[in-house]
This record gives structure tokens, C-alpha cells and sequence, in this order.
């Protein structure tokens, strides 16, 4: 294989990540734990945080309500956060593929 056709499958390769990024970032995956909904997109940004109205009254009320709250945040990041990463992994498989990866 020459310089110029190594080349040229380099170039391609980068014009199908930079597509590959491009689709991700329009990717969105929603996790919800315990009344938080997480909402993350395919490159692992957080686009949105909600807590629902009766379970923040219910956190409210309860003596342990702010570790419970902190406990479903993390739970809702960590869930979306995984989800992203799966639905990532799943989409550079081809990619690397192509690679010889």
C-alpha cells in the first residue's frame, strides 16, 4: 500500500469521526432514578437535570431527604452516563473496524 492510499484512508477515516461525532451529539439518552431524570447526549454532556415536584416535597420532608436527593442524582448521572458510553462504544466499533483495530 502507497503513501498516497494511506493518505487518503487516513482522511476518510477522520471524516467518518468527525460524522461519527456529529450523530452523537444528536443522541439523547434519558435516565431516571428515583424522581431525577438525567438527560445526556451521545458525546456524555449533561444537557438537563429535573427533579420531579413530589419527590423533591417527599426529600423535603424527610430528615434524610438531602443524601437521598444526592443519592438519586448520582445514581441518574451515573446511568445516563453509562448509556452513552455503550451507545458510543457501539457505534466506534465500526470505525475501529475500518482501522484493522
Amino acid at each position: 500500500m502507497g503513501l498516497f492510499s494511506k493518505a487518503r484512508d487516513m482522511y476518510s477515516l477522520q471524516k467518518q469521526a468527525k460524522t461519527l461525532k456529529k450523530e452523537l451529539k444528536n443522541i439523547h439518552i434519558e435516565a431516571e432514578v428515583d424522581g431525577v431524570t438525567v438527560l445526556v447526549n451521545g458525546e456524555q454532556e449533561v444537557l438537563s437535570v429535573k427533579i420531579a415536584e413530589t419527590q423533591w416535597a417527599q426529600w423535603k420532608d424527610d430528615q434524610f431527604g438531602h443524601k437521598r436527593a444526592e443519592e438519586a442524582v448520582m445514581k441518574a448521572f451515573t446511568k445516563g452516563l453509562k448509556k452513552a458510553q455503550e451507545i458510543g462504544a457501539s457505534k466506534m466499533k465500526g470505525l475501529w473496524g475500518e482501522m484493522g483495530g
